[in-house]
């Protein structure tokens, strides 16, 4: 992802998480730390970004920042591919762990992440900004 895909990528934000989106600042932020310790890719369809995803990675820690498909490619494989691709980047930078939360009222995205072998370790209550809690996911990977 660049700075230049953010047009793209912020509406797709916006219609995903309406009511807690990142805000353009926020994103850029991330994009500045790349490749240091941000990750970032797009999923590009008839020339079209229909996702992106984010990863950040510390020592040997990463967490999946964000995941994001149009509703229209939704279910097709394209959220999958992404997230093996980031498990691929956390691998690449000796990550030991990779962690995320996902929304406790999503149980379409939580049963992606459990296919990818991400198991439940907790939860933050009244985590995103409409009080719904997160779930926090862990997954270990083997180098």
């Amino acid at each position: 992802m660049t700075e230049a895909d953010l047009p793209a990528v912020m509406a797709i934000e916006h219609s995903t998480f309406p009511l807690d989106a990142w805000s353009e600042g926020m994103m850029r932020g991330e994009l500045a730390d790349q490749p240091r310790t941000r990750h970032y890719l797009v999923a590009v369809l008839d020339g079209q970004i229909v996702g992106y995803a984010g990863l950040a990675a510390a020592a040997d820690q990463a967490d999946v920042q964000t995941i994001a498909v149009l509703r229209p490619h939704q279910g097709t494989g394209i959220g999958g591919a992404m997230l093996s691709e980031l498990l691929a980047e956390a691998r690449r930078r000796a990550a030991r762990e990779i962690f995320l939360e996902v929304r406790a009222d999503n149980p379409q995205a939580r049963g992606v992440y459990e296919h990818f072998g991400f198991e439940v370790i907790g939860r933050r209550r009244r985590y995103y900004d409409d009080g719904t809690d997160a779930i926090m996911m862990r997954r270990k990977l083997d180098g």
